[in-house]
């Protein structure tokens, strides 16, 4: 039922993917508008509204091993994902991680 899609971004103009799982992620949540901008303008307008007061804290990705900067502090009951594993997480392109051993 969906497909991915290119889109380009209404700040850079820069050419994007609206992946089949973002769709679907924005049906189930009842977004009926697409994005109008790219993860990089998206995470600057984001900063923009709200500059400082979002502390990042250093973790290890819980699918691909890369150091990761999350906004909440970890747990270890807890998988944590870098912002790439997270996002095909979400889409359902691989399935989520397990805790960590011993949580």
């Amino acid at each position: 039922m969906f497909s991915d899609r290119p889109l380009q971004c209404k700040d850079c103009g820069d050419d994007f993917v609206f992946s089949a799982g973002e769709q679907r992620f924005f049906a189930e949540k009842g977004l009926i508008h697409e994005p109008l901008r790219c993860g990089t303008c998206r995470a600057a307008a984001r900063q923009a509204r709200d500059p400082g007061t979002r502390v990042y804290h250093a973790a290890i990705c819980g699918v691909c091993g890369e150091q990761a900067k999350v906004p909440f502090a970890p747990r270890s009951d807890r998988p944590v994902y870098c912002s790439s594993c997270f996002d095909k997480v979400r889409a359902g392109l691989i399935a989520p991680a397990q805790a960590p051993a011993g949580a």
